[in-house]
């Protein structure tokens, strides 16, 4: 199993190191050529959203990371991630547009900018959840499933191979997030032979 990581911006490194203790092979992607690397899964860090989203388009990465979303790789987009996936974001354009889902960003306001909870992720349990100026789902739509809620908002949602969550699991040491998206990598991998 080999998980790409967007590299452009934003809080790679935090998720690069989960994925070391989980004992998971990743990459970087910062160029086009990196796309001609095979693996199997993709994560989105948080970071902001509008910068990702520009330097998507303009390395040229952004419809090949859509085609490759919409024929069914698993992805899983954190905070600024959850915004790149959303099929409608509160005020702008959507960017790949990938997931049913409606995002309200930056939603939580400034003094409730960042703060930290802890709250129970439908097939996890009780995890602790950062937001940093964090968005949430306000409306998930047809086929999205809602995982978690935190005052009554939508916080984390998966359908089909994509998963978000607004808060950032790679900033706490539960690993529960990763281990679950983990498991949706296994379940969708084909069956490799023993050559």
């Amino acid at each position: 199993m080999v998980v790409a990581i967007l590299a452009l911006q934003g809080a790679f490194v935090e998720h690069e190191k989960m994925l070391d203790r989980l004992g998971v092979e990743y990459f970087e992607i910062r160029k086009k050529e990196d796309l001609k690397k095979e693996f199997d899964a993709l994560i989105l860090p948080g970071g902001e959203s509008t910068v990702m989203g520009k330097l998507l388009s303009e390395l040229e990465l952004m419809e090949p990371l859509r085609e490759r979303i919409q024929s069914g790789m698993p992805v899983f987009g954190t905070c600024a991630g959850m915004i790149l996936l959303a099929e409608e974001i509160e005020g702008e354009s959507p960017y790949m547009g990938t997931m049913h889902i409606r995002v309200k960003r930056n939603a939580y306001g400034r003094q409730l900018g960042s703060f930290y909870t802890e709250e129970k992720v439908k097939g996890i349990g009780i995890i602790p959840m950062t937001f940093i100026r964090a968005p949430y789902i306000e409306r998930a739509m047809e086929k999205t499933e809602v995982l978690a809620k935190v005052n009554g908002r939508i916080i984390a949602a998966k359908q089909g191979t994509q998963l978000v969550t607004a808060f950032h699991p790679e900033l706490d040491e539960d690993t529960g997030m990763h281990e679950y998206f983990l498991k949706m990598i296994k379940c969708h991998q084909p069956e490799r032979s023993e050559d």
